[in-house]
């Protein structure tokens, strides 16, 4: 498949790495590739029960707009999927999941980043107080099935894993 020549991290920040490898191709051309690091992440569709689903609206530095979302959030160091699922969660929404289910498994870019995504249905879920970290400026909503299907219609919710979790787990067979 891919001969690495060599591989340099150009960059190191507070969750991405950025390495370049030198590589020869499949066809067999050599060439170079920038490849964002990413520790993985985990995105979960919240089922307060079977007709709705939990969304939050956050502002998004990058995109300098506030999107509605599925809760989200990056595995720390150590940590498993479902931990970080469970944590998010809580962190983001208040709810806690007495039923986690992982439902898919996802490459969020991979033209240029490893980024592995986990998508959890939770379920059973009990109200508590967000923990929001100091950055975080979040709203929940909990919204209809229909609802959430509409807005992945009507260009409402942009946000590739929301748009991924709310049609694979909510989208009638």
């Amino acid at each position: 498949m891919w001969k690495i020549l060599g591989q340099e991290i150009k960059f190191e920040g507070w969750r991405i790495r950025v390495r370049q490898d030198r590589v020869i191709a499949p066809s067999g051309k050599e060439t170079t590739w920038d490849v964002v690091m990413h520790p993985g992440a985990v995105a979960i569709v919240a089922r307060p029960t079977p007709d709705e689903v939990v969304l939050i609206r956050q502002p998004r530095y990058a995109t300098r707009e506030e999107l509605i979302e599925l809760p989200a959030g990056t595995l720390e160091e150590g940590e498993n999927p479902l931990e970080t699922a469970r944590r998010e969660l809580k962190e983001e929404t208040g709810y806690a999941a007495s039923c986690m289910e992982l439902r898919a498994t996802f490459y969020t870019t991979p033209g240029f980043s490893d980024e592995l995504m986990y998508l959890y249905e939770a379920s059973g879920l009990e109200p508590g107080p967000q923990r929001l970290e100091d950055d975080e400026d979040i709203q929940v909503d909990v919204v209809s099935v229909d609802e959430a299907l509409r807005m992945t219609r009507d260009g409402r919710i942009r946000d590739a894993k929301t748009l991924v979790g709310l049609l694979f787990v909510l989208r009638p067979s």
